[in-house]
């Protein structure tokens, strides 16, 4: 593991752009693996109430990469009961223009433009044990609330770790250090693709063995087919579905309009900020898309249906979800959408922004 460090600073002013947006120094470089790199925050000390965080949540970055601006979200893999700064993990991606960019490009003392921390994916406020399953970089939410629920309680913690093989193991020797601290707590498997195969759903109901699943809460978190098996195998076993709790990175695919569909959305009308703007629809387009193109500023973060930063009311007409892990069978009764993941089903519809 290579580590790069820099002093904290003495000053710093407390900026937030209209976007929340606040620009803070990377403190800390620590190379996890050899496509994985860990960045430490230094949070300007005027900005830290509104950088506190929960185990699980993450924050967005607004990187400006050859001149165009993207914004992408990360975990913390810090923990708030244990580390004094906030550290992201990130994970090469092929393909993920950021993450390479982070990967090979940031440094400690460079800039980067953060939004407060978000999300969704936390510890519930029970005293049930907790199982966990990652896949890849799905550990940095998780290995927050393993940390967490070590050190804040007395609640027991699993963790089903997948990975392609034993180099592509992030936080391996930190796992290690947390199983030998808290033995009597702690159980950690690791699973590795080119010594046992790809996940099956029998390795999943292997690792759930005998839990007492009334008494337990479970986390999931990683690459979508990872996800999807870990979360069938759960909900087959009988575990109810309030005691299941997703994160996923990816974003749904937006499927292509069904020609024989005789509704064809001709219009969306959208209510934010005092503002009422009725927009011509563009087949295919999410409402948060439908929002953009109307020149409006709409709320946003994760943009995989997971955070909830977008969620908006249908108080008119229709719209289905693509992806929902953020809100609750009641507030989608009551028409309340993650704009990121819904799509118009009715001839008009109405949104409202709260």
């Amino acid at each position: 593991m290579e580590t790069s460090t820099t002093t904290p600073r003495s000053e710093s002013a407390d900026v937030i752009d209209a976007d929340g947006f606040t620009p803070v120094r990377v403190k800390q470089v620590i190379r996890e693996t050899s496509d994985a790199v860990s960045l430490v925050l230094d949070i300007p000390e005027p900005a830290r109430g509104r950088f506190r965080y929960a185990a699980g949540q993450f924050i967005t970055i607004r990187p400006s990469i050859a001149g165009i601006e993207h914004r992408r979200c990360y975990s913390m893999s810090s923990s708030p009961t244990v580390d004094p700064d906030l550290r992201i993990t990130v994970k090469r991606d092929r393909d993920g223009l950021v993450s390479n960019w982070v990967n090979d490009t940031v440094n400690v003392g460079d800039e980067l433009h953060v939004a407060p921390p978000e999300g969704r994916f936390v510890l519930t406020a029970t005293d049930r044990d907790v199982v966990t399953f990652a896949g890849g970089s799905g550990i940095t939410p998780v290995f927050s609330l393993v940390q967490s629920v070590l050190t804040a309680g007395t609640r027991r913690a699993r963790l089903f770790y997948a990975n392609r093989n034993l180099d592509s193991v992030i936080f391996r020797d930190a796992l290690a250090d947390l199983v030998d601290t808290h033995s009597a707590r702690l159980e950690v498997h690791h699973h590795l693709d080119d010594l046992d195969g790809v996940v099956s759903p029998q390795h999943i109901a292997d690792f759930i063995g005998n839990d007492s699943q009334a008494e337990t809460d479970y986390y999931v978190c990683g690459p979508a087919p990872f996800m999807d098996t870990v979360e069938r195998v759960l909900l087959d076993t009988g575990i109810p579905k309030q005691h299941v709790h997703l994160e996923r990175f990816s974003v749904a695919a937006i499927p292509p309009s069904d020609p024989t569909d005789p509704v064809v959305t001709e219009e969306v009308t959208i209510e934010l900020d005092r503002s009422t703007i009725t927009a011509p629809y563009r087949a295919g387009n999410t409402l948060l898309q439908t929002a953009r193109l109307a020149g409006l500023k709409a709320p946003s973060s994760c943009e995989t249906g997971s955070c909830g930063t977008c969620m908006a009311q249908v108080v008119e007409g229709s719209a289905r979800m693509l992806n929902n892990d953020a809100l609750d069978d009641d507030e989608v009764a009551e028409g309340w959408v993650v704009t990121c993941q819904a799509l118009p089903t009715s001839r008009r519809v109405r949104v409202v922004y709260e």
